[in-house]
């Protein structure tokens, strides 16, 4: 939540570093946020139905889809109230069915809805056995890379763009929200004793996610190169190469033995590597990405789980943000809509900056400690 905070507030300043940003065309810290908003999603609901399966109940589909169908009701109408006059505004100038499509394929389909998928799409496997769950987990990255190859990578980059992989992107959320329910296994067995088993996956995890990126240096643009003047006229986006999930036999060809970019190092720009599915992309959340930040996600989860657990290290600000999750997202865009007018995004000073975030993270603060201390948490 707190690093949510941070890239959400400073990413939009011109004097934030790029690893702060969005970018799309590589995984910077910024994009390890949502990935790990779904590891905690999935480790919660693998927690909360394994009890309650484990203390001799019944699978609760009915409550199960009832509170993920609540929390894509509460999505809608928050992501529409917070644009509710541009919405109307559109209705009136253009077609019903126009504005609906593009409302679904980028305005709604934000974090909350991605997660409200997800969970809806990893439901009937969360409770089974982890082979299934991890045989789940790669047919569902194969299944988004077969879609991706049909249309799904060139109408995600089409007009108007969406977020985070667009309507079908839980198909590559579940890799690290299975992940998070195969950490909590090894939690709920070996308590602390379970992090550095849960590191060593997560590096491993990393690993692969980083090896399936290798194929985007396939897309450099060299002198001479003969598809060069092909993908300058790609009819969906110029940045795109015309070939961006199978590449070509001529692509292959003609590797020449370079490697991709270090986790968080800027790739070249459009100009010199042509966008394609294999690299790291938030944007249309290309298999590669998931997967390498969902090992980051149990890295870092195993990190706290020992500082935390293991050391008996506690910070109040952490804890009062963790805990009422939905409230201090909630919150978080209305900080943004109150503070933010007050300090400028394209002031040069880094001081007045930070000293907006600071601002603008006591907001969310405040008030989440204030509904923690009279117990009260928003979930659905």
């Amino acid at each position: 939540m707190f690093g949510m905070l941070l890239v959400n507030f400073l990413g939009g300043y011109a004097i934030c570093p790029r690893i702060l940003k969005h970018t799309h065309d590589y995984c910077s810290y910024a994009d390890t946020i949502m990935p790990q908003f779904l590891f905690a999603a999935g480790f919660a609901m693998r927690l909360s139905l394994g009890k309650r399966l484990e203390s001799g109940g019944k699978m609760p589909w009915g409550r199960a889809i009832r509170r993920i169908l609540g929390l894509a009701l509460v999505a809608i109408a928050w992501y529409t109230i917070g644009d509710f006059s541009s919405i109307v505004a559109n209705f009136r100038n253009k077609p019903t069915l126009e504005v609906l499509g593009a409302l679904f394929k980028r305005h709604y389909f934000q974090t909350l809805l991605h997660i409200a998928a997800t969970s809806l799409w990893i439901l009937p496997v969360v409770t089974a056995s982890w082979r299934i769950r991890v045989a789940y987990a790669i047919g569902s990255g194969l299944l988004h890379f077969a879609i991706s190859w049909w249309f799904n990578f060139n109408w995600v980059h089409s007009n108007p763009t969406g977020i985070d992989g667009g309507p079908l992107g839980f198909l590559s959320w579940s890799i690290p929200a299975l992940c998070g329910t195969l950490a909590c296994d090894a939690v709920r067995g070996s308590g602390t004793g379970a992090a550095s088993r849960i590191a060593l996956s997560g590096i491993v995890v990393m690993l692969i996610g980083w090896l399936m990126s290798m194929g985007t240096v396939l897309y450099n643009v060299r002198p001479g190169d003969t598809n060069m003047a092909r993908e300058a006229v790609n009819p969906v986006n110029e940045k795109l190469a015309i070939d961006p999930v199978i590449p070509s036999l001529d692509r292959l060809r003609s590797w020449d033995g370079s490697i991709v970019e270090p986790p968080f190092v800027p790739p070249p720009d459009s100009h010199h590597r042509k966008w394609n599915y294999w690299m790291m992309s938030q944007r249309t959340a290309n298999v590669s990405y998931p997967t390498f930040s969902a090992g980051l996600s149990l890295v870092i989860y195993a990190l706290c789980l020992w500082i935390c657990d293991g050391l008996g290290f506690n910070l109040g600000l952490f804890r009062t943000l963790g805990t009422n999750s939905l409230a201090a997202y909630l919150l978080h865009e209305v900080a943004g809509w109150i503070i933010s007018p007050y300090f400028p995004q394209k002031t040069s000073s880094v001081a007045w900056a930070m000293f907006g975030f600071g601002c603008f993270t006591l907001f969310v603060y405040v008030f989440c400690r204030l509904l923690e201390r009279r117990r009260w948490y928003i979930r659905v």
